[in-house]
């Protein structure tokens, strides 16, 4: 019986649980003020393709969050490497090898952020506002701001692989984004590097006494960051067919919102990957209930907003609770 208790008593005060309520009253409201057009499979089936697709990267940035760094420029890498993948398949290299090559651009480009901050010892929010700026700019000269379409019927093993479907209803980007998910959650705590990890996020001065190479553990994060902004480019635009320059704008800061509203700490060394990910699910979850709801587009930041805010003091509270019961 006080087995029974001190588990209800952890489960309610764990910091995904909140998420997890939140999520559920979301489906609740959208599907009830939608005239359950948010439960239509079509809808759903959308949720999943879509909403996955970026929240890969909400994944790896909540990592790096807790690592004590933000990465801004995720929207830019991602429209960047989505240039550099339309590019070379116009040329007629296999698209399972543009992606490898994508992917290994995007991790030098994550790299870069990481030395960046590591080594020139510049704030991470500013280097990677810079960078944003960088390669937005950069991709936008290379373009001319036009749209390009690419035809990929010819590959459909590549179709399949990065946006095709599971017995005929969930797209493979959710089983993606599931996997991903579970292997950075088994990264983060059940391997030594997740220990680094929180460890450097909630003091670098005291992991560094400890013997752990913080700069190392930081620079994996922004790469990680990275390599999954690959991934989210060569689904999104396999899915669509088409370039836009505009692609990626503004999802540095749902990324933001996603790790909050996950229970992450702004200031490093707290967090889980249960909540990121729920964290990533109820982001996607609000984005795609508005637009089941016909309310216009701009309120969705009104909604984010209001949705980080309580996150934050539902947090403050829990942490609170949890510190008050030791």
């Amino acid at each position: 019986m006080t087995a029974n208790s001190n588990f209800i008593k952890k489960f309610l005060w764990a910091q995904s649980t909140g998420v997890l309520v939140m999520l559920i009253v979301l489906f609740i409201l959208f599907g009830f003020y939608s005239e359950y057009r948010f439960f239509m499979p079509a809808n759903l089936r959308s949720l999943l393709a879509f909403g996955a697709e970026f929240s890969l990267i909400f994944l790896a940035v909540g990592v790096l969050m807790i690592a004590g760094e933000f990465d801004l420029s995720i929207g830019s890498l991602l429209v960047f490497a989505s240039y550099i993948f339309i590019q070379l398949l116009q040329v007629g290299i296999n698209p399972f090898l543009v992606f490898l090559i994508i992917l290994g651009i995007c991790a030098l480009m994550g790299l870069l952020n990481a030395l960046i901050t590591v080594k020139g010892q510049i704030p991470s929010f500013v280097a990677t506002l810079g960078m944003m700026m960088f390669w937005r700019g950069f991709t936008l000269l290379l373009s001319g701001g036009a749209t390009e379409s690419i035809d990929l019927t010819g590959h459909p093993l590549f179709v399949s692989f990065m946006t095709g479907s599971i017995a005929g209803f969930f797209p493979v980007q959710f089983i993606w984004f599931g996997a991903v998910a579970l292997l950075l959650g088994v990264l983060l705590h059940w391997q030594r590097f997740g220990n680094w990890i929180f460890a450097t996020g909630d003091n670098r001065d005291a992991a560094r006494a400890m013997g752990i190479n913080t700069d190392y553990v930081k620079i994996m994060c922004f790469v990680m960051v990275g390599i999954l902004c690959a991934c989210s480019a060569g689904m999104q635009l396999t899915r669509v067919s088409t370039f836009s320059s505009r692609v990626g704008e503004g999802w540095e800061l749902r990324a933001v919102a996603a790790a909050v509203v996950g229970g992450t700490s702004l200031r490093g060394g707290m967090g889980s990957m249960s909540g990121i990910f729920l964290g990533a699910m109820t982001i996607m979850t609000i984005d795609n209930g508005l637009v089941a709801m016909r309310i216009p587009h701009q309120w969705s930041f009104v909604v984010f907003g209001l949705v980080i805010l309580f996150s934050v003091l539902a947090s403050m509270y829990l942490e609170k609770k949890r510190l008050s019961h030791r």
